[in-house]
């Protein structure tokens, strides 16, 4: 992995990954179309490293995740066999630990991020190819896409932190019934429960993305964008509204003060684009975050 953290457009190299930013727009791209993109502990590892460097890097406005060639990604590399999930061994070499889910620490990786995230699901997301794009804030499939949540079908269950975002996103009987079943269904089926939020013809999708990254890049508030995001998520676990009362009240308030309120309304009444000058990886409030991290034990 190489490449320096920065403002600059440009691509930063990786094995199983592409990286690429573009006026404000980072592209990750899955890159073993051989494999259909099948995920591996490598990609793991560069996914991790993609999300901690676009938000250290406030030239990323959005990001946009999709696959290359004709699957964004067609789940675990069974390449290995039957024993493909069996970490007995690693585990045995390292008796003090717990093993932990890969895929598990990319979405929650992605959880965390300070940028949006859109998801271009261009061909068959299957697996951890479904269950990866589940934290991200808006996901758009192609005509081609194909959806399977087939843990069970395998032997397995559920992982990525799925069983909590699935139920949020689709509500708790289709996620029970594509999860028990593990059967793979069509970008319509997709739509129709909320999982995506569009499909497009093939060679449409991420041009559609690109255009509601631009939409968020061009118009908002770095940090008000990240605040937001943190607020919409962490909520989802409230068990009253007045968590989000808390919280909404010291953000208008932080907010309100800012710089770039004051931008905002000022090029609103002067009928021009704003100009907003506010960087997440400087100028979050003290209180954030507000949340205290869940430890994995």
């Amino acid at each position: 992995m190489q490449g320096e953290r920065g403002c600059n457009d440009g691509a930063v190299d990786y094995d199983e990954i592409a990286y690429e930013v573009d006026d404000g727009i980072l592209t990750i791209t899955l890159d073993r179309p051989d494999r259909l993109n099948a995920f591996t502990y490598r990609m793991h590892e560069e996914l991790l490293d993609a999300f901690d460097r676009a938000d250290g890097d406030d030239g990323v406005r959005v990001v946009i995740v999709t696959g290359r060639g004709r699957g964004f990604c067609a789940g675990a590399d069974l390449g290995e066999g039957g024993g493909t999930f069996d970490h007995t061994e690693t585990m045995a070499a390292r008796p003090s630990e717990v093993h932990r889910d890969e895929g598990g620490l990319v979405a929650l990786r992605i959880f965390r991020s300070t940028k949006p995230v859109i998801a271009a699901v261009n061909g068959p997301a299957v697996g951890v190819g479904a269950t990866m794009t589940l934290p991200m804030d808006v996901r758009l499939a192609s005509d081609s896409a194909r959806y399977g949540f087939v843990f069970a079908r395998r032997g397995l269950v559920p992982e990525a932190a799925s069983s909590w975002f699935l139920p949020r996103v689709v509500g708790i009987s289709r996620a029970a019934e594509w999860t028990f079943t593990g059967r793979v269904f069509p970008a319509s089926e997709a739509f129709e429960a909320g999982l995506v939020r569009a499909v497009h013809p093939d060679d449409e999708l991420v041009p559609a993305a690109r255009a509601l990254a631009r939409e968020i890049a061009d118009n908002t508030s770095a940090v008000s964008v990240a605040l937001t995001r943190q607020m919409l998520w962490r909520m989802l676990g409230a068990s009253d509204p007045m968590a989000a009362h808390r919280v909404d009240s010291r953000g208008i308030n932080y907010m309100g003060a800012s710089p770039d309120a004051r931008e905002g309304v000022m090029s609103f009444l002067e009928k021009r684009p704003p100009r907003f000058t506010m960087r997440p990886s400087e100028d979050m409030p003290d209180f954030y975050p507000w949340w205290e991290e869940a430890e994995f034990s």
